[in-house]
């Protein structure tokens, strides 16, 4: 039951801050990075005890626990975890510790009730990340939508309302006609076998007449790239980043967007392969109308949070390149995507908060020089910024690579306008770096470089993708038997 201990940790962990509020604030802060880093000790271990299982193949599923929870209906409370989850665990564990120790001094109202949402949101994507059964799957779904929404509508800054509801909106209608997918899945199974059942395994035998299969998969793959997002359902991830709190943009850009990929890979293409195939090409295409249009959209936003945002959008593009060309080449870029993507992406918003604090605004306009002042911050933001254009040695490089090696047999000509938004992803890089750390000095406010706790969330992001640029395999490893059993099915 390791897995339930887990989610459980987080959701005690939430409560246990939000009461110790009463007698003392530092007390719920400690308690929430203990938690977590509770939970990021047993994946470290889960991960050193099957790191070996995952090469050799013989078990897809390294943990399989299932218990009758509303047998009436076919619900179980089933989790189980292999090597795409325990790569995604790692990663949920690693910037919700980073996440907790960004908010140290940046929230000063309501903390308790602050890390209570904080980690219940990252136990709603833990269990998003382990459940097999489709209704659990569905509520934990729920149980991350709602405390993102007080975080980014309590803490958020001016416009904090509007975006936490077109957050809430956008993605609960997703969630909804998932919902109407997974209920129509349940009642044709049932009928077809005499058992009705939510269960993972179960579903996978549904048989679906063509026009049937490719409606009910819309349901599931219109909420997976919302959350995703994809052009044309993105344009809640500007304002929920801008406007969420320094935490708040790291959870949305470095784990639920995941969520969405993961939900891609996870159910829609082996529940409805022939059906995903129909569509991939359309896939690749609005993926790879992701990547330029995020691209140019960023290279013209002067809000640094809402530039950092539209990265994402061009990100998560070649995401939905590399699941749609159906080799494991570019799967293997995907994994390593979703990781190097939430470390990157996720530190740049870290150093965009960062800033905020200091300058008291968001606007690029009213920056520039600060390398003078700030040199530590300059030189990690110069890594990071190299990170998310895709430098050779950072991770990000060796993700959009095999991405792009894999699409590229598949179909040439998107694959190589695709490879165009590396070259936009200079552009908005080096246009962030120009504007805030180089040029002229635009402000006299004094500037204090990085505090020791600033040192050390920036030091974990730089060793992490520094050691993913130079030695990726265990990644691509840990998830390979899931990649290779993915594709060969097809």
């Amino acid at each position: 039951m390791i897995l339930a201990i887990m989610i459980g940790i987080l959701l005690a962990g939430g409560l246990l801050c939000w009461a110790a509020t009463r007698w003392n604030i530092a007390v719920a802060k400690w308690i929430a990075l203990l938690a977590v880093l509770l939970d990021l000790v047993i994946a470290i271990n889960l991960w050193l005890q099957h790191s070996a299982a995952s090469l050799t193949g013989s078990n897809v599923w390294f943990i399989n626990y299932q218990a009758n929870w509303i047998p009436s209906f076919g619900i179980s409370f089933h989790l189980a975890l292999d090597g795409l989850s325990l790569v995604l665990l790692l990663l949920t564990f690693f910037l919700g510790a980073l996440g907790v120790l960004c908010s140290w001094n940046e929230i000063k109202e309501r903390t308790g009730f602050y890390y209570f949402n904080l980690l219940w949101t990252l136990a709603g994507i833990t269990g998003v990340f382990v459940a097999l059964d489709l209704f659990l799957f569905y509520f934990f779904w729920e149980v991350m939508l709602v405390p993102m929404f007080f975080l980014i509508g309590i803490w958020g800054d001016t416009n904090r309302r509007y975006a936490a509801y077109k957050f809430f909106i956008f993605t609960q209608a997703g969630g909804l006609l998932m919902l109407i997918s997974i209920l129509a899945l349940y009642f044709i199974n049932g009928a077809q076998t005499g058992t009705y059942s939510y269960d993972y395994f179960s579903l996978l035998n549904t048989k679906l007449e063509p026009a049937t299969a490719t409606l009910i998969m819309s349901g599931f793959l219109i909420a997976f790239v919302i959350k995703l997002p994809m052009i044309p359902f993105h344009s809640w991830l500007p304002d929920a980043h801008s406007e969420a709190p320094t935490a708040g943009s790291l959870i949305l850009a470095g784990l639920l967007l995941k969520t969405g990929a993961y939900g891609i890979i996870r159910f829609v293409l082996p529940l409805f392969p022939e059906a995903s195939a129909a569509i991939s090409w359309w896939a690749l295409l609005f993926g790879v109308i992701g990547i330029v249009y995020g691209a140019m959209l960023a290279f013209a936003q002067t809000d640094i949070k809402r530039l950092i945002a539209y990265t994402s959008v061009s990100h998560m593009g070649f995401v939905l390149v590399g699941i749609f060309a159906f080799r494991e080449m570019a799967m293997q870029g995907v994994v390593m995507q979703m990781v190097t993507h939430g470390i990157s992406t996720g530190a740049l918003f870290v150093l965009a908060g960062m800033l905020k604090e200091r300058l008291h605004t968001r606007d690029i306009g009213r920056m520039g020089g600060l390398w003078t002042s700030m040199p530590a911050m300059g030189g990690v933001a110069l890594l990071f910024t190299m990170a998310s254009l895709g430098l050779p040695l950072l991770g990000s490089f060796i993700a959009e690579f095999l991405i792009l090696m894999g699409t590229f047999p598949v179909n040439p000509p998107l694959t190589i306008i695709a490879t165009l938004g590396l070259v936009f992803s200079a552009l908005y890089s080096l246009r962030l770096m120009q504007k805030v750390f180089l040029g002229p000095v635009t402000t006299e406010i004094p500037m204090k470089d990085l505090s020791v706790r600033e040192i050390i969330v920036m030091g974990a992001f730089t060793v992490t993708i520094v050691l993913l640029g130079i030695y990726p395999q265990p990644v691509i490893d840990m998830a390979a038997t899931v990649i290779n059993n993915l594709v060969v099915r097809r």
